[in-house]
């Protein structure tokens, strides 16, 4: 199907926008629940992503070109409050992966030539989030990037290429600061220790 190919297309096809819509419709259901409605909420989350693993949970509102379709999830995934995912094609984020307010996870781009641009054409890269992985409020992902396990990337980075496993990362565009050490296994921020029993 041309939304997971990576060529060129045409998002206009009313193939493509039918069942995009119908994707759509389970989530903004998902949006309209009560913070009473757990039950529900998990309910609706296996019924628009792709692949929910146990114990995720997304912060209402969610919002997604696909509804989610093509969002696969690990186990233990948290995301805050206005995660958007551009999702004409896949996005994997690992288990226990934490997600900050005002994330977005963007799959599709467009043709740098105006000619093509004009006619609307875009095509999509996929997104691999790994295991374990912070991304801070603010965060921007675009296409076809790559972030390695247990990695931290700092509030209002834009993540414009691969990021290895075991960094932190902060910046536009994001660059790796530093290595995740041995000072981070004793201390939690700045100079607060963390307790052992914690561990």
């Amino acid at each position: 199907m041309a939304l997971h190919d990576q060529q060129i297309y045409n998002p206009d096809d009313p193939e493509i926008l039918e069942k995009q819509t119908q994707a759509q419709l389970p989530m903004y259901e998902y949006n309209r629940t009560l913070p009473t409605e757990r039950a529900k909420r998990q309910g609706l989350l296996k019924k628009m992503l792709g692949k929910v693993g146990k114990g995720c949970y997304l912060e209402p509102p969610f919002h997604a070109n696909f509804g989610g379709k093509h969002v696969m999830l690990g186990d233990h995934i948290y995301a805050n409050f206005n995660l958007t995912v551009v999702d004409d094609t896949y996005i994997y984020i690992g288990s226990h992966t934490m997600i900050g307010p005002n994330v977005t996870l963007a799959s599709a781009n467009h043709p740098i030539m105006p000619e093509l641009r004009k006619k609307g054409y875009q095509y999509n890269l996929p997104i691999h989030i790994g295991k374990n992985c912070w991304l801070g409020a603010g965060v921007i992902v675009v296409p076809g990037v790559t972030i390695g396990d247990n990695t931290v990337v700092g509030a209002g980075a834009v993540v414009t290429k691969g990021l290895p496993a075991n960094v932190v990362a902060v910046g536009v565009p994001a660059k790796v600061v530093r290595p995740i050490g041995d000072h981070d296994r004793q201390y939690y921020h700045g100079k607060m220790k963390i307790d052992p029993q914690l561990l």
